[in-house]
């Protein structure tokens, strides 16, 4: 975790909640500071996190920090950073310990970077849905999301992993008992305003999953271009522009980008956010087609947790979807079988192939027998001659005791071999292939 340093009361070498000595200073904020300190049983790195001893007065601001740590334990995601304890420092300060991330958050990338190569940005925003996805399946609503909480480390094998941070100001749409499900008891402007919805800069009590949506609509919008759609001197002026104006046309800012792509993005940043996608899992389909191959198990996580055009649908072999302007209809491919669904509908067991009934095979058979005897029918009308006749007179005549069975017939009967019967009637006919999207 990086951030700017600022002093606080704790040093290096000092040893808290008598297991954690810290080591340095990761981050510091308005209200909170994160140090890096040791395990001194475990000797193992790990990140506290507690607040600023000016904020101690304020209640709100202990009951959001509790609040953080309740959310971040809820969600089991790969993509959240693990809390492994909480406490109470002397001084009353709570704090909690999270696992120790290497690495840096996506807005340092952008500012060292510019902008990102498509398919990097479209894995980290996924791999970022996965976490939102389960936040939204449990009732929480991050509110806070920005590059500067998307924390970009690596897994053991070396793959590059996306972690969301600070729930601190998330709302809990679902109450659990352990306290109020909604603590902003007033419409008063929590988060970032530059990635803040409509809804939330008016009213941030009353947003959904919805305002979810916009802030990741606004995080691609930023990746891909180094820009923020929505720009002003002063907050009151930020809050205007993103009211009532329309944000640069992408493609004049990356003439690469896909118009398919620009128009999924538009569409999370729909000011009227019924007009936006209704969940996760729609952004992640309308994302797909952009996406990495190494994408794909992140989408499929998240179609098991959002809902999808007033269902679920959990995929098989993957996720297929047509380019266009707006959201295209998508279809999934079930895996063992050909059948392509529509997303909505519920998923069945892929239909065995037609056997053909005993009748049906007995009525082939049939045609068999009286094809082969209209063909024989000619040869049976030719007169016999007498050796043969005589030959045949004496195999059907039974042989008389104590005599020598009689001569096999010198002349063979009718050809015995039999006709081949066409085994493509008895197999059903199989679906055509669907043919390969090409890449995008």
């Amino acid at each position: 975790m990086t951030g700017e340093s600022r002093p606080t009361q704790f040093q290096p070498g000092e040893v808290l909640a008598g297991r954690y000595q810290i080591e340095r200073i990761l981050g510091a904020g308005g209200m909170g500071v994160v140090v890096s300190a040791r395990h001194l049983e475990l000797d193992s790195l790990v990140a506290i996190k507690f607040l600023l001893p000016e904020v101690l007065g304020n209640p709100e601001a202990v009951a959001r920090f509790a609040r953080e740590a309740r959310a971040a334990v809820k969600i089991k995601s790969e993509h959240v950073a693990r809390v492994t304890d909480v406490g109470t420092l002397p001084n009353g300060a709570p704090y909690m310990v999270m696992e120790h991330l290497e690495g840096a958050d996506l807005s340092a990338l952008v500012r060292s970077q510019a902008s990102l190569p498509i398919a990097d940005v479209i894995d980290f925003v996924l791999q970022a849905c996965e976490a939102i996805a389960e936040a939204h399946s449990v009732g929480i609503v991050h509110r806070d999301l920005k590059p500067g909480n998307l924390f970009l480390s690596r897994r053991a094998d070396g793959s590059q992993l996306v972690k969301v941070l600070d729930f601190g100001i998330s709302k809990m749409t679902n109450a659990s008992g352990s306290g109020p499900a909604n603590m902003t008891g007033t419409s008063a402007m929590l988060g970032s305003p530059i990635y803040m919805s409509p809804e939330q800069l008016t009213s941030a009590r009353d947003v959904d999953e919805r305002t979810d949506i916009w802030a990741l609509g606004i995080i691609l919008y930023e990746l891909l271009s180094a820009r923020l759609p929505f720009q002003a001197d002063t907050i009151p002026q930020l809050c205007i522009t993103i009211l009532q104006s329309s944000p640069t046309p992408l493609n004049q800012l990356r003439p690469d980008l896909p118009a398919g792509l620009e128009a999924v993005i538009l569409r999370c940043i729909e000011k009227d956010r019924t007009h936006r996608f209704a969940s996760v899992g729609e952004l992640a389909i309308a994302l797909s087609e952009f996406a990495p191959p190494g994408s794909r198990l992140s989408i499929e996580r998240i179609l098991r947790l959002t809902p999808v055009a007033g269902g679920s649908l959990s995929t098989g072999s993957g996720v297929r979807i047509g380019r266009g302007g707006s959201l295209p209809t998508a279809t999934v491919l079930l895996s063992g079988d050909d059948t392509q669904q529509t997303w909505g509908q519920t998923a069945s067991k892929p239909k065995r192939a037609r056997r053909p009934s005993i009748w049906f095979l007995a009525g082939a058979g049939l045609l068999v027998l009286v094809a082969a005897a209209v063909f024989a029918l000619p040869r049976l009308r030719k007169p016999v001659d007498s050796d043969t006749s005589m030959a045949a007179m004496s195999v059907a005549t039974p042989p008389v005791p104590g005599s020598l069975p009689p001569a096999p017939p010198a002349v063979s009967a009718m050809p015995t071999t039999e006709p081949k019967v066409d085994t493509s009637l008895a197999v059903a006919p199989s679906a055509p292939a669907t043919p390969e999207r090409p890449a995008a």
